[in-house]
């Protein structure tokens, strides 16, 4: 592709994903058909692709292919449904209605907190799609523009109660969310069985054939980076003066996903944009939709991206486009800074005398068996909580608004329960998508295996004096970025089964890429090799330099300054 030529995106043959949206009468295509046919429990042609923009994806259970397809029955398809939930907020009193339907009406009775800030439910089958859709219609939710080629959910920096800044950034989350939504009709009549308008469809900001790919949003409040901003398409970081926000500096064009052994793609970090006053926030989210809408690469998917945009036509192109779209001038980056990205548990208390109690939930996965009754303890705390339960983009939950009054009772039932135990930091801040078994897309395991490999790192740094200290590990079952291995100071990216890159250097803030160390190596070799670097760390290190910047300063792998250079080389 020549770079600063439209015309040549333009004229390229389209991709078929393009054809699909095109041709889908604004995101309805044949929906209502397949709904209608009872021998399949999947969706059949470009339906499959289009649910996806109805917040849907169509999985199967990978673990039962092999057994389904010499019994001659097709695989075990179900569906994973993510719902909408901007800055991760949800009433308690709602949450009852989530977990009526995951134990009731869904094939694995559990409930997966994410790192885009809102909830899944795994294994619905096509025959009760309704009845999850009008449930949380019901309760004032749904899961519109949560995956495809559209701005996805918007994140925020967690816990909006602790000052009214938070609260203010939470409510813009809300307004961006709401602002760059789909406006076609056929979400409600699909789903909801609302009568169709005659009226014409629209879209005024994604236009008839949508984006060119998937966008994400962040909405942060400095220090704290717990939304990972330096991996998402457009990024509000918020400025303040006399406690309140005047406006935000915007960075843009993040983005972890590649290909193995494609050297077309590479991860890259969010770059500065510029400052604008808050009254331009929507005027200025349009023009940086619209221009990745008009300009990005609908001829080749890897490379439709944001990031892939601004490489195309330049960052200064791209800023001075819009600036002509909002009418607007960047003003100069304002002075910000991070200095952590994970959760603070325990109790917090807020800007009304309240309390927030964050709890750890490991791998997001909320459910009971013989060890806890996470899901029990979280339904029976909703019972009996007046305020919000609040997600965070590291998979946790924050029990929020709770009352003087009941804050013992609601501590006391996260402690029988067990969703308050002691775990290590490093256990804390590790992260893995969901992989093996419901994602079609997964090379390697990472869900199952978190646990075993932060057990194992838990050991070898107690061995080495380090039990205390954290590190920042991640683990993808393929190269799409869903689990976040590339912010990591550890991360691990499948390429098939048993097998894993292995990534090192990044740091603890998520602002730097790690480099790949050793390539498709097993879970034995990963341990091998974590060792001997965790021992060097103990013995060399100084005086509480973290791991990743210790194996930067080392030279043990290369800093990735350039990503676009620097990640193949």
């Amino acid at each position: 592709m020549k770079k600063n030529n439209k015309k040549t995106v333009l004229e390229t043959k389209m991709t078929d994903a393009e054809r699909i949206k095109k041709n889908s009468n604004y995101l309805r295509g044949t929906i209502v058909d397949d709904l209608k046919n009872e021998i399949t429990n999947g969706f059949s042609g470009d339906n499959f692709s289009l649910i996806r923009f109805h917040g849907m994806y169509q999985q199967d259970d990978r673990d039962l292919r092999l057994e389904r397809n010499e019994q001659k029955l097709e695989p075990r398809y179900a569906m994973m449904l993510r719902c909408r939930l901007p800055g991760g907020v949800i009433q308690a009193k709602k949450w009852l209605k989530i977990d009526f339907f995951a134990s009731k009406h869904t094939l694995y009775g559990t409930i997966r907190l994410t790192n885009r800030q809102t909830f899944q439910f795994h294994g619905i089958l096509k025959k009760k799609l309704k009845d999850v859709h009008k449930m949380l219609h019901d309760i004032e939710l749904d899961s519109l523009g949560t995956a495809n080629d559209v701005n996805r959910n918007v994140l925020c920096t967690s816990n909006p109660m602790e000052s009214v800044i938070h609260q203010e950034a939470y409510e813009w989350a809300r307004s961006i969310s709401n602002f760059l939504l789909p406006h076609t009709k056929a979400y409600a009549e699909i789903w909801l069985d609302q009568k169709k308008i005659a009226t014409t469809d629209k879209e005024p900001i994604l236009g008839q054939t949508y984006l060119p790919r998937k966008f994400k949003t962040t909405v942060v409040v400095p220090p704290y980076n717990d939304v990972d901003l330096y991996a998402n398409d457009m990024n509000f970081i918020a400025i303040t003066k006399n406690k309140k926000i005047i406006g935000f500096n915007l960075l843009i064009g993040g983005g972890l996903s590649f290909i193995h052994g494609n050297k077309s793609t590479w991860p890259f970090l969010a770059k500065e944009l510029g400052y604008i006053s808050v009254q331009d926030t929507l005027s200025v989210a349009r023009a940086i939709v619209t221009t990745q809408r008009d300009w990005g690469n609908r001829t080749d998917r890897s490379n439709a991206k944001t990031r892939y945009t601004i490489d195309n036509f330049s960052l200064e192109s791209f800023k001075k486009e819009v600036e002509n779209r909002a009418n607007i001038s960047f003003e100069p980056i304002r002075n910000y800074y991070f200095t952590s990205r994970g959760d603070r548990f325990g109790w917090i208390q807020d800007i009304n005398n309240n309390w927030s109690l964050t709890l750890f939930i490991p791998n997001g996965r909320i459910y009971d068996d013989n060890n806890q009754l996470l899901k029990s303890g979280l339904s029976k705390i909703a019972n009996i909580h007046e305020g919000n339960f609040r997600l965070t983009s590291n998979q946790n939950i924050i029990i929020s608004e709770v009352s003087e009054s009941n804050k013992n009772e609601i501590e006391k039932i996260a402690l029988s329960y067990g969703l308050i135990k002691k775990t290590s930091s490093l256990r804390q801040n590790s992260m893995a998508c969901v992989s093996f078994p419901t994602c079609p897309l997964a090379m390697a395991e990472a869900e199952r295996v978190l646990s075993f490999f932060i057990t194992q790192l838990e050991n070898i740094m107690l061995k080495y004096h380090v039990e205390n200290e954290t590190i920042i590990f991640r683990i993808s079952g393929c190269p799409n970025g869903c689990g976040r291995s590339l912010l990591a100071e550890i991360g691990l990216i499948g390429k098939s089964m048993g097998r894993y890159n292995l990534y090192i250097g990044g740091n603890r803030i998520g602002n730097r890429i790690p480099k790949i160390y050793k390539e498709n190596i097993t879970e034995k070799e990963i341990l091998i090799h974590l060792e001997n670097l965790i021992k060097i760390w103990s013995n060399k290190r100084k005086k509480q330099e973290d791991f990743g910047d210790f194996i930067i300063r080392k030279g043990i792998v290369k800093e990735i300054i350039n990503p676009i250079v620097d990640f193949w080389s």
